[in-house]
């Protein structure tokens, strides 16, 4: 009997999961409305940046348009927000001053390249090495950072923007309270908008800050020479944008994990930063990298989680700058003053200023968020704080350890001593293990006990090749035993090799 053929499947290639926004109205709605009030924000910070860093404001606004854009589409953080920041501006300022905007770009470039060779050498899991109390200190000195940045906005202006602010703080406490479909954020600033236009009340503007540009921005390459003298100017410069945009970014990351209890792909972060950076100098951009203060705006107040916000953040500061740049140049700038004193209060972690919170933390746990704290703020450097923490905490942390190794005799008998180590040996408490025997007033014999202790590093071998030297010297014979298999094989391999006696 022929076989039947058995017929082919009709059946369809399973579709892709849907992204959130598309699946519901209300995320849709968040998510778009996020992004147009980060938008809104972006546009007085990216000025002061250009500013800082000695470039036309269009350069800095192009720049946040092209890092939110590209980091929503190849970074490991969804709702993060990236754009032109004051870091990086702090950074690349003397370059611009000294050689102009076409080394800055060419830096920025160098940047990029430099950002996706450490996310594939995978630098990105050294922030495992950066303590609680530090992440605690960096998310302070956010906010307080955040502040200061506010101060030159309200000096001089006078009682109408003082009004303003009360009244968008106002309106941002209230808001909420009646609605929660439309951003406070949003609402106070459209409203004292409309209102300040109205009434013609004379207050300072966002146009006040710079001219914003009126024409998309063009793809190039820097006009700089391709010499060795251009590469060792600007790789400096390089070196010090990839290292503090990436530290930013990925503590930036970081925090916005534990916001939305979500994890990300950090060496896809690193990559993403470097390829938008790559793409911001391209268009003749400053660089940047993650920006708190909107990322706390798109996040914890708006409420946002994909990366559409993020890529609306940008396309809606594009929209807004090039498209409608006479009305954004309207907003009165303590409008948008009231909403960063929000994303202040919000992102302060006041449960650990505390005094219940004091009493019960260890000192050096304070110690170290309180250093990370001073670091930025004298430093205006979020990356050096965290790095002035860090180290601090690795200094705090070997101290305490140093003492851990005890080392205990359990007696005498015919001439022979028993000591017994407990702990972990490496090169912080190798040096306390030499100094507890009792070299002139053991008996010939002694044995020494390992197997309740773990040798980790050639200086610990190199104590121990001292231990026995000593002994030796005073014609007397020392025994190690008890090693477990990683300790043995060790000292097996650097026993009299280490010149430690």
């Amino acid at each position: 009997m022929p076989s039947v053929p058995t017929p082919r499947s009709t059946a369809l290639p399973r579709a892709l999961p849907r992204p959130a926004w598309l699946r519901s109205a209300t995320v849709l709605r968040t998510e778009v409305l996020a992004g147009l009030v980060v938008a809104l924000a972006l546009v007085p910070e990216a000025v002061s940046f250009s500013l800082i860093a000695g470039v036309d404001p269009r350069v800095g606004l192009i720049s946040s348009f092209v890092m939110g854009v590209t980091t929503s589409v190849v970074g490991g953080r969804p709702a993060m927000i990236s754009a032109a920041t004051g870091a990086v501006a702090l950074v690349v300022a003397p370059l611009s001053r000294e050689h102009g905007v076409g080394h800055l770009v060419a830096a920025v470039l160098l940047a990029g390249v430099l950002q996706i060779a450490l996310g594939l050498l995978g630098v990105a899991r050294l922030m495992r090495f950066v303590p609680r109390s530090v992440t605690t200190g960096f998310v302070n000195a956010l906010a307080i950072s955040i502040l200061l940045a506010q101060l030159p906005n309200l000096r001089g202006a006078g009682a109408a923007g003082w009004a303003v602010l009360l009244a968008g703080l106002a309106l941002l406490v209230l808001v909420p309270r009646a609605t929660t479909s439309v951003p406070a954020p949003l609402v106070a600033v459209a409203v004292l908008t409309v209102l300040t236009v109205v009434l013609h009340v004379d207050v300072r503007t966002v146009g006040d800050d710079g001219a914003l540009p009126h024409a998309l921005p063009a793809l190039g390459l820097p006009d700089v020479p391709p010499t060795l003298e251009t590469l060792r100017t600007i790789a400096p410069y390089a070196v010090g944008v990839a290292l503090v945009g990436l530290m930013e970014s990925l503590m930036t990351a970081q925090l916005v994990d534990e916001l939305t209890d979500t994890r990300s792909s950090k060496t896809r972060e690193c990559i993403g930063q470097g390829t938008a950076q790559i793409a911001t100098g391209l268009f003749g951009g400053m660089g940047g990298c993650a920006v708190i203060g909107q990322t706390m705006i798109n996040v914890k107040v708006s409420g946002a989680r994909t990366r559409l916000s993020t890529f609306l953040a940008g396309a809606f500061l594009l929209v807004l700058v090039v498209g409608l740049g006479d009305v954004v140049a309207r907003i009165p700038t303590t409008a948008l003053v009231a909403v960063m004193l929000l994303v202040c209060y919000g992102a302060f972690d006041w449960h650990s200023v505390a005094p219940a919170t004091l009493r019960a933390m260890p000192r050096s746990e304070t110690a170290v968020m309180a250093v990370t704290v001073v670091v930025v703020l004298l430093t205006r450097n979020l990356a050096y704080g965290v790095l002035g923490g860090t180290l601090l905490a690795c200094v705090l942390f070997a101290r305490r350890v140093a003492h851990l190794v005890e080392v205990t005799a359990e007696g005498e008998q015919e001439g022979h001593r028993r000591y017994a180590v407990h702990g972990q040996v490496f090169f912080a408490s190798s040096g306390d293990l030499v100094t507890q025997f009792d070299y002139a007033g053991d008996p010939e014999r002694v044995t020494i006990d390992f197997s309740d202790a773990h040798v980790w590093d050639a200086s610990s071998i190199a104590a121990l090749d001292a231990v026995e030297r000593k002994y030796a010297d005073h014609g007397k014979r020392a025994e190690i035993v008890g090693m477990n298999a990683a300790t043995a094989a060790l000292h097996d391999r650097l026993a009299g090799r280490t010149g430690g006696a």
